[in-house]
């Protein structure tokens, strides 16, 4: 995915900084190769976490969904060391 439209407001903005992400941050992982962890039908949407990397090499685990035409960002936080290292070993082409 190289270009797409989000959806920000004041809402996920602010859920976002709880966690110390910003959008600029949540829209790199996801235009990015980022990998995909799970999928949930929830309040009658899906919801997509994914788990990649920004430029500055900061690992985050964003959770989205598609309203329309855009991708907004329902939360974003830090994973966990195992999860940093199956994303790693996932790019590496390393498979044990």
């Amino acid at each position: 995915m190289n270009h797409a439209e989000f959806d920000w407001d004041f809402e996920n903005i602010s859920h976002i900084a709880r966690h110390n992400v910003s959008p600029d941050e949540a829209e790199e992982v996801l235009l990015a190769d980022s990998l995909d962890l799970d999928q949930e039908f929830i309040e009658g949407e899906w919801r997509f976490k994914n788990l990649g990397s920004t430029r500055r090499g900061r690992f985050l685990v964003i959770v989205s969904t598609v309203r329309g035409e855009r991708i907004r960002v329902i939360t974003s936080f830090e994973p966990s060391a195992k999860l940093v290292r199956e994303f790693l070993k996932s790019r590496s082409g390393h498979t044990e």
